[in-house]
C-alpha cells in the first residue's frame, strides 16, 4: 500500500449558513477515488485530526479502496468560524456535513457510507440516520456512537459548560497541553505520546503565546440557553435502521450505564461496547479501542 494513503489530505467544502457561508476543512485519508466512504467525526472542542489512528488502522486493513473522511466541525480546527455563534448547533453541523457528501459524491459516487461519532459528531450522525428524508447520498450502513445516546445528561452538558470556550491565551505550548491533559483527564490513561499528538493538533501559535484551535463561541449556546434537565433523542434514535455500535466509556456522565442498555434493546438494538478505565469520551487511540470499531465496519458483509 502506498504510504500517500496512509497520510491525511486537507481539503475543503464551502457550507451555506443564515448569514452567507463558510468554509469547513476536513482531513481525507486512503483512496480519493473510493466509493466506500467512513465519515468520522470528533466531539464538541475537538477537531478531525482526533481520528488520525483510526483512519489509518481502517485504511491499512480495508479489503478494497477506502476513504476515510474525517470533518473540522465549522469554529474547530482548519474551518472557518460563524458569524453568530449561537449558530453552533447541530441542525448547522448536519446541513454541512451533507454539503461535505454531496461534493464527495459530485467526485466520485458513493456507494456504501459509514459513520463514527464521537459525541458531538455522535449526535450529528443520529440526526442523519433518524431522519430518512435527508439528501444522503446513500443510506448509512453501520453507525458507531462513541459515548452519546438518546438522552445527554443535564449535569454533563453544565460540566461542559463550564470550560468550553474559556481557555486562556497559554504562555507557551507546555501549558497549553497541560491544560489538555486537566480539562481531558476523563480520556483515561493516555501515554505522553497520545496527549502529544491531541495537543500539537488542537494548539495554534497566536500572538502573546498558544490558543485552542477553536472559536470560543462554540460555548455561547450553552452559556446562553438554560439547561435545566436532561436532553431527549429517542425518537430520533428509534428511528435509525442501520446496525449500530455504541462505544460507552464505563465513566461516563454523559451517557449513562443504563442508557446504554435501553439502546441495545430499541431502535436498532445497539451493539454495547465499554472502555473500562474512561468517562467521556473513549479517544479511539489504542488497539483495544480501535479494534472493535475497525471490525464492525470492515468485517461485516451487510
Amino acid at each position: 500500500m502506498s504510504t500517500s494513503l496512509l497520510q491525511p489530505q486537507l481539503e475543503f467544502v464551502a457550507c451555506p449558513n443564515p448569514q452567507g457561508q463558510h468554509r469547513m476543512a476536513y482531513w481525507r485519508w486512503g483512496d480519493a477515488k473510493a466509493k466506500r466512504v467512513v465519515v468520522c467525526v470528533h466531539g464538541l472542542t475537538r477537531q478531525g485530526r482526533d481520528f488520525d489512528r483510526l483512519a489509518q488502522a481502517l485504511v491499512a486493513r480495508s479489503a478494497g479502496p477506502l476513504q476515510v473522511i474525517c470533518p473540522d466541525v465549522v469554529g474547530r480546527g482548519r474551518s472557518e468560524w460563524l458569524a453568530d455563534p449561537m449558530g453552533y448547533q447541530v441542525p448547522q453541523y448536519a446541513a454541512d456535513m451533507l454539503a461535505l457528501l454531496a461534493q464527495r459524491h459530485g467526485r466520485r459516487p458513493i456507494e456504501r457510507l459509514d459513520w463514527v461519532g464521537t459525541s458531538m459528531g455522535g449526535l450529528i450522525g443520529m440526526a442523519l440516520c433518524g431522519q430518512p428524508d435527508l439528501p444522503l447520498p446513500a443510506p448509512v450502513r453501520r453507525l458507531v456512537l462513541n459515548d452519546v445516546g438518546p438522552v445527554v445528561t443535564a449535569s454533563s452538558l453544565r460540566r461542559i459548560g463550564q470550560y468550553v470556550g474559556k481557555a486562556p491565551v497559554f504562555p507557551s505550548y507546555e501549558a497549553g497541553e497541560a491544560y489538555i491533559r486537566e480539562v481531558s483527564a476523563p480520556f483515561g490513561r493516555l501515554s505522553d505520546a497520545q496527549w502529544r499528538h491531541l495537543s500539537e493538533t488542537s494548539l495554534k501559535e497566536v500572538d502573546g503565546g498558544w490558543a485552542m484551535r477553536y472559536d470560543p463561541g462554540i460555548g455561547d449556546p450553552f452559556r446562553k440557553t438554560p439547561i435545566l434537565a436532561d436532553v431527549s433523542l429517542w425518537p430520533v434514535y428509534d428511528a435509525i435502521a442501520c446496525p449500530t455500535m455504541v462505544v460507552r466509556g464505563a465513566e461516563s456522565d454523559l451517557l449513562l450505564h443504563e442508557i446504554a442498555v435501553q439502546m441495545a434493546g430499541r431502535g436498532p438494538k445497539a451493539q454495547i461496547f465499554e472502555v473500562p478505565g474512561v468517562g467521556h469520551a473513549p479517544v479511539l487511540m489504542d488497539a483495544a479501542q480501535i479494534a472493535p470499531i475497525r471490525d464492525f465496519l470492515l468485517e461485516a458483509r451487510s
